[in-house]
């Protein structure tokens, strides 16, 4: 028997680290979990269509079954496992109250057909969310049935968009800054308007003689993320709200980094008409892999009448859905249904358990979280902006410069000492970018065991090794894949008789 050329070991694994084939190739025909009836014999009225072949589908008993989706489960790594440092989206700790709360009989088994006169609870829970998202932005209104993040831009770009038409305004350009979230421009076009990005100055801020540049009788409207992706506060945000309005555009925010400011700026005094908010992101739930999510976008005066439909309303007989309302200029409904009835509850929860006190400390913790991590690292590493950050700790790839080690090589080193990676190479305007963003739940000795890898592993880089960096991650399942052909040529089916081990590689 040989071993294997990474572990050494002749299964494979690594200690009880064990190594999982794919449930195709552990099946084997014939093996079943459960012991079923001979099915009678019946005609079948599919005219010659019925399938000529087995399925194919893997041959387990149950513990098989089991183990298999346990091992799999323990190698998804998640911020209930450790240190997440991915900047530019908060991965916040989400609390188990929440959970809690959310499968209580009442809530865990609604469904959203269910009459509005047996829902009367779940509506005024929705309404109440309501009622803390329009407090903590200042904002009048806010549609709550956006299912994400990226549905909550395309949500506030189509009330800008309905409300121009509304008024025979027919504009082209939506401006977009380099440190927006990448969501922004792929939204702006993807609703028809043209994408004119604005530079961003050196200290990484909206170029605003550049955006000033920019703005005519054509734009409808500009896209700015704050704090931007560059984990920075805009300064002149009033200012260019008061501009973009005086050249009769709209303001939208990307509320993805709320959870820098929530509690102790409110985007409705910054002169903000639409902004979406990830409750996934700000006010806990967990989330990865696409979902779910829940996107809220709040609303100025101006794009209230535009909001899409239904909204809740709370009247003499009860709370009811407005799904059509002739004094109201509505785009028309985003999606079915009413809104992530579960992020509803997780959020509203995580709310009413920090209490307006809570949520103020929470984006003063984060900030602190990361300027901690930025001040501990400057002296090793290459800050991309001179002073403090606003909830993402932000470096170049300097610190690396003449080491022969590139920002990817330092990321997946960060794999064998137990971390996830980094945000890497974004935002695009900083060169070799390595973003972190801590979030407000870690605790000191958490950032201090963080700082001190990252220290170790950038005195490495400088100290000329740079084959530890180009041979990680050395101690993962997979060793580094190729990125290029797993982009270009995935596999994305098993085949029999193919080697799923190499595959991934």
């Amino acid at each position: 028997m040989n071993t294997d050329p990474i572990t050494g070991t002749y299964s494979g694994n690594r200690g009880l680290q064990i190594e999982e084939p794919l449930i195709f190739e552990q099946g084997e025909e014939g093996r079943c979990g459960v012991d079923l009836p001979e099915p009678p014999k019946v005609s079948s009225r599919l005219g010659g269509l019925g399938r000529k072949k087995p399925v194919g589908l893997p041959g387990l008993s149950e513990p098989q079954v089991v183990r298999h989706y346990t091992r799999l489960s323990q190698k998804n790594y998640a911020i209930d496992m450790g240190l997440y440092p991915l900047g530019s989206c908060t991965m916040k700790h989400n609390p188990r109250l929440n959970e809690k709360v959310v499968r209580l009989p009442g809530l865990g088994d609604l469904h959203p057909l269910q009459p509005v006169s047996t829902v009367q609870g779940a509506l005024e829970l929705i309404d109440t969310l309501a009622h803390w998202l329009k407090t903590l932005t200042g904002m009048p209104a806010v549609a709550m049935s956006p299912g994400a993040g990226a549905h909550g831009e395309l949500c506030g770009i189509m009330a800008i968009r309905a409300a121009l038409e509304h008024r025979g305004d027919a504009r082209k350009r939506i401006l977009v800054p380099e440190s927006a979230h990448g969501t922004n421009p792929a939204t702006a076009a993807a609703c028809g308007y043209e994408v004119d990005p604005i530079p961003a100055n050196a200290k990484g801020r909206v170029d605003l003689e550049a955006f000033r540049a920019k703005l005519g009788p054509d734009v409808a409207g500009i896209m700015i993320t704050n704090p931007n992706t560059c984990g920075l506060f805009e300064p002149d945000i009033v200012e260019i709200a008061e501009a973009i309005h005086g050249a009769g555009g709209f303001f939208y925010c990307d509320g993805a980094n709320f959870n820098a400011i929530v509690g102790r700026v409110r985007p409705g005094d910054l002169g903000i008409d639409c902004m979406h908010i990830n409750l996934h992101k700000t006010f806990s739930t967990p989330h990865g892999g696409g979902g779910p999510g829940a996107g809220p976008v709040v609303l100025s005066e101006a794009l209230a009448p535009f909001a899409p439909v239904p909204w809740v309303v709370h009247g003499a007989a009860g709370f009811d859905l407005v799904e059509r309302d002739p004094k109201q200029q509505s785009f028309g409904r985003l999606k079915g249904f009413h809104g992530q009835m579960g992020m509803f509850v997780r959020a509203l929860a995580y709310m009413m358990s920090h209490g307006s006190d809570g949520l103020k400390q929470v984006a003063e913790d984060a900030v602190l979280n990361a300027n901690y991590i930025l001040a501990s690292l400057r002296d090793v590493m290459s800050p991309a902006f001179p002073g403090t950050c606003m909830h993402e700790a932000l470096f170049d790839d300097h610190f690396l410069k003449d080491t022969g080690v590139t920002t990817l090589d330092f990321a997946k080193a960060l794999i064998d000492e137990g971390y996830h990676p980094m945000t890497m190479y974004f935002p695009l305007v900083v060169h070799g970018a390595l973003l972190v963003e801590p979030t407000e739940t870690e605790s000191k000795d958490s950032l201090d065991r963080f700082i001190e890898v990252m220290k170790g592993l950038a005195q490495r880089a400088k100290s000329g090794d740079a084959a530890h960096f180009e041979a990680a991650p050395k101690l993962t399942p997979r060793r580094r894949l190729d990125e290029t052909a797993a982009a270009r040529k995935p596999v994305l089916r098993w085949v029999p008789g193919s080697n799923s081990a190499k595959a991934a590689e």
